[in-house]
């Protein structure tokens, strides 16, 4: 079981700030910018490279959340919208996620 699906179960505590049948949005643990916010299906979906046609409505309820979420906060000036997928993509929590990012200028390449 990865750390999100246990954060999902309430196994392991999260400071929740959206929450349906599809999906949740939480405050990142160790923020890469101001505003840094985990939109996490609650599907354990490996990461994009594992996604079926079946997984296109969870995958566009994150995106719609992703956009709501940046919306409450503020983040009128802009945001970013990021998914590692593998070890050379970054990703280091196997189980789908995205990343919103904002609060400050973001530069280009990310990395």
């Amino acid at each position: 079981m990865t750390i999100f699906a246990k954060i999902i179960a309430r196994e392991i505590p999260g400071e929740f700030l959206h929450e349906d049948e599809l999906c949740i949005a939480i405050r990142d643990i160790a923020p890469k910018a101001p505003t840094h916010i985990l939109v996490i299906p609650k599907k354990p979906i490996v990461s994009l490279a594992e996604l079926t046609p079946e997984d296109e409505p969870i995958v566009g309820r994150c995106v719609l959340v992703a956009s709501r979420v940046a919306e409450q906060l503020g983040l009128h000036n802009g945001y970013r919208l990021v998914v590692n997928c593998g070890r050379e993509g970054g990703q280091e929590v196997p189980h789908l996620h995205f990343h919103l990012l904002g609060g400050r200028p973001l530069t280009w390449p990310p990395g």
